[in-house]
């Protein structure tokens, strides 16, 4: 694996020790108040960087504003006219993403490359199965994974031969496996920073499945080191979702609930204890792992790895630690034992 090229974020590095959660305001760009309150709920929900479209020099006045509101760095997300890179630049956004061959001639390009470097402003390069070049399109027949890459590296170069490398590379797609392949192939090519996510993935269920195919996939190989999950939905619920991923993956911190589908020797309501013990436990701070099982014969030994488990009987209900039995209590009693052991580690 080729080990990544550090590239600073504000107080961030992005190097792979640590991946980074991030959102898009889907506010109205003029929206200022709306825009503000939208990236406090964001902050406070988690997400580590905050992305708003500025397309038009109006909207630049929205940085400060977000600057005044929130702590994690804001990216400015700009389409074709340079000036407005230039705008918010000038304005104290923290990172730019923007496509170098998409915003005029080279001098241009050269105009945002010297800002970005002078006030040490990394630039993200976003390419997308609808803005790949017509060109490559003809050549490759459709946005596979070869073109995007192709793609990819042709804005690289025109930085690089800026003298410009404080860079970091998307390429998203649709697609799953395209998504995924490109994704390798690029990291192969550089060693650049790589934002993952898979883009118009579609609504919270099939949105968060998707992500979870492409970004998981992607995260387990060691590649990626800021993630956003794209839902037709709240942004907020991005952030519980790209959450949820990290744990998945073992790249995560918080509380993880393992629990078993039930089954025929299922004796307690499983399900509802289940949801209640995430609900109880979803903003701990604690880096846990919680079993919920069904069975008191099996579930305490197949819950063995975690930190503190719950099995689940005839109206009875055993709390047991690391696969050892703590105590026995009535159903009706399970959730608030169980809280009550979590309570001590």
């Amino acid at each position: 694996m080729i080990n990544v090229h550090p590239v600073r974020l504000g107080d961030y590095t992005f190097d792979g020790n640590h991946i980074y959660i991030q959102s898009m305001l889907n506010t109205e760009a003029h929206d200022i108040e709306g825009s503000v309150a939208q990236a406090v709920e964001l902050e406070k929900a988690g997400c580590e960087i905050i992305r708003a479209a500025i397309p038009d020099m109006d909207a630049v006045k929205l940085i400060p504003a977000l600057k005044e509101k929130i702590s994690v760095p804001l990216v400015a997300d700009i389409h074709f006219d340079y000036r407005l890179a230039l705008a918010a630049a000038q304005a104290g956004i923290d990172k730019i993403r923007i496509n170098p061959g998409n915003i005029g001639d080279r001098e241009n390009t050269k105009a945002v490359v010297d800002e970005c470097r002078r006030r040490h402003i990394p630039i993200r390069i976003g390419v997308n199965g609808g803005s790949l070049e017509k060109e490559l399109l003809e050549r490759y027949g459709s946005p596979t994974p070869e073109a995007l890459v192709e793609s990819a590296m042709r804005h690289v170069k025109i930085l690089e031969e800026l003298d410009f490398e404080d860079t970091v590379i998307s390429i998203k797609s649709s697609n799953v496996p395209t998504m995924i392949k490109a994704y390798r192939l690029c990291r192969e090519r550089c060693a650049y920073p790589l934002h993952l996510g898979v883009t118009e993935a579609g609504t919270e269920r099939m949105g968060l499945i998707k992500s979870a195919a492409g970004i998981g996939s992607l995260l387990v190989d060691g590649i990626g080191e800021t993630i956003r999950v794209s839902l037709t939905d709240s942004p907020v619920k991005e952030i519980a979702a790209a959450k949820d991923i990290l744990k998945a993956v073992g790249k995560g911190s918080g509380v993880e609930i393992v629990s078993c589908p039930t089954c025929g020797r299922t004796q307690i309501d499983l399900i509802g204890l289940a949801n209640r013990v995430e609900d109880a436990t979803r903003h701990l701070d604690k880096n846990i792992k919680i079993a919920v099982m069904g069975c008191i014969v099996n579930g305490i030994g197949e819950g063995r790895e975690a930190d503190i488990g719950i099995a689940g009987g005839k109206g009875k209900a055993v709390i047991f630690k690391k696969g050892e039995k703590l105590c026995t209590v009535d159903e009706k009693d399970a959730l608030t034992a169980l809280l009550a052991e979590i309570e001590k580690l």
